[in-house]
């Protein structure tokens, strides 16, 4: 078909577009280990089914903030925070229908979160922030 008159050419260009597999988030990896783990955990379940829950910690001047609760053993390195360009902190976590108890790590530091559902005391009795996924 002949260019109308006053219209540009068409000026289509072919691009190669390849996709290389991205590597498993580390968010990924938790829902994998999660589903592996809880006994109770039933592929029919909705309570067995992972929700994402976002976490948010105010702690502009930190140099590294994490999350450690009893959806991941406590481990005081495995759930690192992003600093976002406001200074808030951000995690997405995938949890599974409940309680969770938890506490963020500024700089080594316990602190809680002054958003959460409630506090509780963790098996050291220390306090705990509490989240409730349902």
């Amino acid at each position: 078909m002949p260019p109308v008159s006053g219209s540009r050419p068409s000026s289509r260009r072919k691009f190669k577009l390849e996709i290389e597999p991205t590597p498993k988030t580390l968010t990924e990896e938790f829902i994998m280990r999660i589903s592996q783990t809880n006994p109770h955990s039933s592929a029919d379940s909705a309570r067995a089914m992972a929700k994402p829950v976002n976490f948010y910690c105010s702690a502009t001047k930190a140099k590294l903030v994490t999350l450690a609760g009893d959806f991941n053993d406590w481990n005081p390195t495995s759930l690192p925070m992003k600093r976002r360009v406001d200074g808030w902190w951000f995690l997405q976590v995938p949890l599974s229908h409940g309680h969770h108890q938890y506490r963020f790590l500024v700089d080594g530091k316990p602190m809680l979160d002054p958003q959460a559902t409630g506090i509780a005391r963790d098996e050291h009795n220390e306090e705990a922030s509490l989240v409730a996924v349902s």
